[in-house]
Order: structure tokens, then C-alpha cells, then sequence
């Protein structure tokens, strides 16, 4: 059985340090001019402390730098690159090529995991950038399980799955938000912490999660993801770096969550993994999963031909 690397965003120096003591492989992270959906974005320094804080655990960081690169910031890339570069970072999250192109021409010492969101759909793809030194891909959330089965046989790296957590389902540069409530005169917050979403016409009970940031406007599927009844499923396909998004989930309920996949890891490892087991692990995901937010399997379970 391949090994399983459990990878969780952070919210704090304290969340980290009870993340990694709860048996979290790698830690995620990043600053807010240069990386997508983040819990929290944290100064240089702190940076720096969290790598220090992983290693000293015997763990890792993965750094995001997956935003869309427009010139006026392509211009800040190489100074941040050297930064990390500088404090020892394992590893770096990218989407943007032209952040690719400057990590190769000038010749930094920082592994890449390629990271396009929703447009990482076929192993031709992953294998593309595996060729141009990729040593990992970021999975879209839309590609169901028949597909990731087809991929496995085939992809040239690891592929990261969600298996908990906020599923971006759209991003935008422009200012969607502000545009409609300049449009109805209005005046509110646009940021994560104001909650806005978006509900379908006669269907109420949908909930989109919606807000702005200086990346544009982001919007999230009706509910959050949760694929511990499926892990097996992964095992057997050797997808074994797991992902693990806070953003929704703030605090200690994030670690408890945490905490119940390092479980059905050890156990999956263990081949002691039983279906009571499962239902009763998901369960306690559940009921540390914040109240008004759903939970299911997302597309995973959906025939590939339903996924528009």
C-alpha cells in the first residue's frame, strides 16, 4: 500500500502546532498577495516560523503561490521566491505558468506541485507539467472517481484529493459582488467573514458561498466535501496525498476533523479499516463541522457524463 500524506491549511502558529501534534504531514500556508482561499495569510516572518515549527516536528510545508500572476504582480515573484527559497520551504503550490517559467529560468531549488484548480482534469495534463518538473498535481474537484480510476493508471505523480472541506466552483477577477451592489444600490461587506451566499430561484435551501478578495470573487458549491466514507476507495487507487481545507472550519473544530483522518489513515495503513468504523468517523466529522453548512461526497460519486 502506498503511503498516505495528509496535507491541512492553517489558520494560526497554535492551529499548527496542534495540527501537527494531531499527525498532520504537511501544513499549507501562504501570504494573501500571492495565494488563493487561504483561512488566514501570515507575514514573512510568520512564515518562516511555521517551516521552522514543521521541521522541527520532522514535517513539511507546502507554501501556496497559486493565484493568477497579473504583471504587477509577476514583478513581486522573484523576491518571494527567494524568500522562500531562503527559509528552507518544501514545497510550492502553482498555477500560474509564468511563475513556473521564473522558478526554471532562474534556477530556484523549490519543488512544485501544479495547481490549475478546476482545470487539473486529465492525466495527459498532470503529465504534461510532471515532464517540466512537477512533482505533484492538485486534482480538480469536479473529476468524479471513475475518472480519477482511469487517471491513476496513467499520471506520472502524486495527485492531491480534497477530501474535506469548501469546494471553489468558480473564480472570477472581476468584483461580482460589488458590481451587484453598486447595481441595487446597496452597501454591505464583501469579505469571507460577512457570509454572503447565493441561493438558486425557488430553491432557498441552496447555499453558495460567495466573497471578494484582492484575487476577484469566489464562489463555493452548496456544501462542503466529505470523503471519509470513500478513503478506501483512494487507498485502492493509490491517490494517497490527502488535502484537508479549513477554510470554513475554524479553530479546534478544524483540528478535531483533523484528527479523525489521521485515524483512518493509521487504520487504512493498519488494514484495520471497517465499515463501523467509517460511519462512526464520519459521524464525529459531523458534529465538529460548523452548524448551517452541509456535508456530502460533492462529484465524486457522480457519473462522469452528469458533470457539466
Amino acid at each position: 500500500m502506498k503511503a498516505i500524506e495528509i496535507t491541512a491549511t492553517v489558520e494560526s502558529i497554535n492551529q499548527a502546532q496542534a495540527l501537527l501534534e494531531s499527525g498532520v504531514d504537511v501544513l499549507y500556508f501562504g501570504e494573501e498577495l500571492f495565494a488563493l482561499r487561504l483561512p488566514t495569510y501570515f507575514s514573512r516572518e510568520e512564515q518562516q516560523e511555521l517551516v521552522e515549527l514543521a521541521h522541527r516536528h520532522h514535517k513539511k510545508v507546502t507554501v501556496a503561490v497559486n493565484g493568477i500572476m497579473h504583471p504587477e504582480k509577476m514583478r513581486l515573484i522573484p523576491d518571494y521566491l527567494t524568500f522562500l527559497e531562503s527559509i528552507k520551504v518544501d514545497q510550492i503550490a502553482v498555477g500560474d505558468t509564468g511563475v513556473i517559467f521564473v522558478l526554471q529560468r532562474d534556477g530556484y531549488q523549490l519543488p512544485y506541485i501544479y495547481d490549475a484548480q478546476m482545470l487539473v482534469t486529465s492525466s495527459r495534463q498532470i503529465n504534461f507539467w510532471a515532464k517540466r518538473g512537477a512533482v505533484g498535481a492538485v486534482m480538480a474537484r469536479e473529476v468524479p472517481y471513475l475518472e480519477l480510476k482511469e487517471m491513476s493508471e496513467t499520471i506520472a505523480v502524486d495527485g492531491e484529493i480534497l477530501v474535506y472541506g469548501a469546494t471553489c466552483i468558480h473564480q472570477s477577477k472581476r468584483p461580482l459582488v460589488e458590481n451587484y451592489f453598486a447595481y441595487t444600490k446597496a452597501e454591505d461587506e464583501v469579505n469571507r467573514e460577512r457570509g454572503l451566499f447565493l441561493a438558486e430561484p425557488k430553491k432557498e435551501e441552496t447555499h453558495y458561498s460567495i466573497y471578494e478578495d484582492s484575487h476577484g470573487t469566489h464562489i463555493f458549491a452548496d456544501n462542503d466535501l466529505n470523503l471519509m466514507m470513500e478513503l478506501p476507495k483512494l487507498v485502492e487507487l493509490n491517490y494517497g496525498h490527502w488535502k484537508l481545507e479549513g477554510l470554513y472550519t475554524p479553530g479546534d473544530s478544524f483540528v478535531e476533523i483533523a484528527k479523525l483522518f489521521v485515524k483512518a489513515k493509521i487504520a487504512l495503513l493498519a488494514e484495520e479499516w471497517t465499515e463501523s468504523l467509517a460511519q462512526e468517523l464520519s459521524v464525529k466529522v459531523t458534529e465538529h463541522h460548523p452548524v448551517g453548512r452541509g456535508l456530502d461526497t460533492g462529484f465524486f460519486l457522480m457519473d462522469p457524463d452528469e458533470v457539466k
